[in-house]
């Protein structure tokens, strides 16, 4: 259970940079579809957002896990600590 925390932890690290390229990625492609006008670059704006957004949901699903794990590694602490007095 440890060794998967810490491996979701570094994934998390990971998709943290990640969302940060693909937000700066969305808000580019956003102003030069605002600028542009055109339907490529609007197409280009959707398709990065959609990105960003995936990357978003990737992460949350992350932070999911790591909740769950520590819910269940703070369980199996506490039962161990009951069971030994």
């Amino acid at each position: 259970m440890s060794a998967r925390l810490k491996r979701l932890r570094a994934d998390l690290q990971v998709i943290d940079e990640q969302m940060l390229f693909f937000a700066d990625a969305a808000d580019e492609t956003r102003l030069r579809a605002l600028m542009s006008e055109t339907p490529l670059a609007d197409k280009e704006h959707h398709d990065a957002q959609k990105h960003a957004d995936a990357m978003a949901k990737e992460r949350a699903n992350v932070v999911a896990s790591i909740a769950e794990l520590e819910k269940a590694q703070d369980e199996l602490l506490d039962k161990l600590v009951a069971e030994t007095r």
